[in-house]
């Protein structure tokens, strides 16, 4: 029950994920031809050089064409959350072309001259990066030129981050001839900004709070970080330099919420408490980010 319980909600963040990569597509991206790259962006490119057909279906037909050259390279050891991302992706977009179509950018709606290509840029590449930090931190993709990449680091010496900072830049410089220099430049901008953030959201998700309290009380604090909180400890044994009086130290690693609760705890339990409070991003263990 409980890796069924886990497994659900992760398909519940990857479908969020997902979502907020196609809005942010679909009504921000597709509209003013903002290409930052990947199977989206290839799509604005190629809808303006083939205007009866749309972007979504580009985006489907590469998409599934990605995904099969992804299972006849890598079998069985291919991704399923990737596969269940990318045709959600894919049929989301198809199916908003149909329901909502777009004739406009989404501020040249009710006055064209009201147009704000920077303020849609924005949206344009914050909600796919927020849904692409989100889907990286789940350890899934959203397929696409990411396959590419994958089938390249198989096969060459290149690593992933190299080979989709060559997919995505040759795509954003295609919009330059595709639409012009305007166009262009705020697809750079654009990349140059979803890369930022990405970054970001997802040093952002993965920190936490790491603790060193140095304490005469270490009874009452490792049971309220062990029973209340439900998070392990270590207890390590010290001596102060100048009193030479024993002194506990219990090194744990917290939440931000949880964070809160212990700081609190340990102000009411010894007010006399040395306590250690640092940032970390990456803690791989029991109860966080598996090893493997």
């Amino acid at each position: 029950m409980k890796d069924w319980r886990k497994t659900l909600r992760e398909y519940f963040w990857l479908t969020m994920a997902t979502l907020l990569m196609v809005v942010g597509i679909y009504f921000f991206k597709f509209p003013n031809h903002f290409s930052t790259g990947g199977v989206s962006g290839l799509a604005v490119i190629l809808g303006h050089y083939f205007p009866q057909v749309t972007p979504g279906s580009f985006v489907m037909v590469i998409n599934v064409l990605l995904l099969i050259l992804g299972f006849i390279v890598f079998g069985r050891d291919f991704g399923g959350r990737t596969a269940y991302v990318s045709l959600l992706m894919s049929g989301a977009t198809w199916l908003l072309e149909r329901i909502i179509p777009m004739s406009a950018p989404m501020t040249a709606l009710a006055d064209p001259a009201a147009a704000q290509p920077f303020v849609e840029l924005i949206f344009a590449v914050s909600l796919p990066a927020l849904g692409s930090a989100i889907l990286f931190n789940l350890e899934a993709s959203s397929g696409g030129t990411d396959i590419v990449a994958m089938v390249l680091r198989k096969y060459t010496s290149l690593d992933i981050g190299k080979a989709l900072l060559c997919s995505d830049l040759i795509i954003t410089l295609m919009a330059f001839v595709a639409f012009g220099p305007a166009t262009g430049l705020f697809s750079i901008l654009g990349l140059v900004i979803k890369s930022l953030m990405v970054d970001m959201v997802l040093e952002n998700i993965n920190t936490h709070k790491y603790f060193h309290i140095i304490t005469t009380k270490p009874k009452e604090i490792e049971e309220y970080i062990t029973q209340k909180l439900r998070r392990g400890a270590t207890e390590l044994h010290g001596e102060g330099v100048y009193t030479h009086e024993d002194r506990t130290v219990v090194m744990t690693v917290m939440t931000r919420r949880e964070a809160v609760l212990l700081r609190r705890h340990v102000r009411n339990v010894d007010p006399k408490a040395f306590v250690l409070i640092m940032n970390t991003g990456e803690i791989v263990g029991k109860g966080f980010r598996g090893v493997s």
